[in-house]
């Protein structure tokens, strides 16, 4: 490697900008790839210092209900909020339909379909017992022993026992199933929870396992149609199975930039304000101010409405401004390259916050695992 010339110029505030946005135009996307050391340029001091990155790193919390939420993670690189994304996806343990044991079944659902289906489910119960009591299960090693390693403390049993019948007191003209037969439509809430051991000191009343959505469709069946089922739930992990991930969905994206660069006013205003999601771009009156300050663009339109960026994080970049030839050089989009923004829903064993608080910790841990391997590796080499 050349040896350093030892120059540190300090980048302006132009190259500064350019850098953390990717340049949206009417047909192309500029400055997407990013360098071999992120946030490191050539001839510029960029030691990594830890003071510097906490004042630069922030997270904005921008809804927080109990199984959805939306932040923000500012000042990191996109390798970081990937390993977020990818913790949340497959790397935080849950608790699913993992065996399926079926006594009899005379639907019309095959017995793999119907299995599918019923893992697919996510159920939830208390934040105790999921947390600190289930612990994981193993396959037994004889399989002449299925339940050699099956306990209370990392089993969970469903079943679900139900027959299609007529209903005598129907409507005569009724024909609506629901209507004409019983259990004609089963649901997830017909799933009932069989606690054994001491499973009930930790799933009792409103803990109990349970179906988080209760109205999944799991099978239609007529008159003289039956299933009789039994279920083993186990904690898994999302990398396992889609069924053991915490997240519904789990994904993020880049802050939108909206910037005016010249005045748009009038009609133009108005008509500019439609290219965006509702929201996005506000109509002001010019102030008395601007219309007498030189160079402003301004002058002479005092109290007619101009375009103003409101709030950009509402916007899809669907580039649709670009479209018109009346806003050539008055706009300039794109979207921040170190500002993410994530959403998150649950299925229901974690809240949303809590997901994100758990992939912190899931990544601090591969972090500690990794740094003395790396201080070895220095020392051996």
């Amino acid at each position: 490697m050349a040896p350093s010339s030892g120059r540190r110029q300090k980048p302006k505030a132009n190259d500064l900008d350019d850098r953390d946005i990717v340049g949206i135009n009417k047909e192309t996307i500029t400055n997407t790839v990013s360098n071999d050391y992120p946030d490191n340029y050539p001839n510029e001091e960029h030691a990594w210092d830890k003071e510097a990155f906490r004042q630069s790193f922030k997270v904005q919390w921008h809804e927080n209900q109990q199984y959805e939420c939306q932040f923000s993670i500012i000042g990191v690189d996109a390798s970081i909020a990937n390993a977020f994304r990818r913790i949340l996806l497959a790397e935080i343990p849950t608790l699913a339909v993992d065996i399926v044991y079926i006594h009899n079944n005379t639907s019309v659902i095959q017995d793999e379909v119907l299995a599918h289906r019923l893992g697919l489910i996510p159920f939830t119960g208390g934040k105790h017992g999921l947390r600190e009591f289930l612990r994981f299960w193993r396959k037994p090693v004889d399989p002449d022993r299925p339940y050699e390693t099956t306990f209370d403390n990392n089993t969970v049993s469903l079943k679900l026992k139900t027959k299609c019948t007529h209903n005598k007191n129907a409507p005569p003209n009724s024909r609506d199933p629901k209507e004409l037969y019983h259990n004609a439509h089963i649901y997830a809430k017909d799933i009932t929870f069989e606690p054994i051991g001491h499973q009930p000191d930790h799933f009792a009343g409103k803990d109990a396992i349970r179906p988080f959505h209760p109205d999944i469709l799991v099978a239609k069946l007529r008159p003289g149609q039956e299933l009789d089922i039994e279920m083993h739930l186990h904690m898994g992990y999302g990398w396992d199975h889609a069924k053991w991930s915490p997240v519904a969905t789990a994904s993020y994206r880049l802050m939108p930039t909206i910037t005016i660069t010249r005045p748009i006013l009038g009609a133009d205003a108005q008509k500019f304000a439609e290219c965006f999601m509702p929201g996005v771009i506000g109509l002001e009156p010019v102030t008395r101010q601007e219309a007498r300050a030189k160079g402003s663009g301004y002058e002479g339109h005092e109290g007619e409405l101009k375009a103003v960026v409101k709030d950009p994080m509402r916007d899809t970049v669907s580039r649709e401004a670009l479209r018109h030839p009346e806003f050539d050089g008055k706009v300039k989009l794109g979207r921040r390259r170190d500002h993410f923004i994530f959403s998150i829903e649950s299925t229901g064993q974690w809240d949303g916050d809590e997901l994100f608080l758990e992939a912190v910790k899931t990544l601090k841990k591969k972090c500690q695992v990794l740094k003395p391997q790396i201080t070895n590796m220095v020392y051996t080499y």
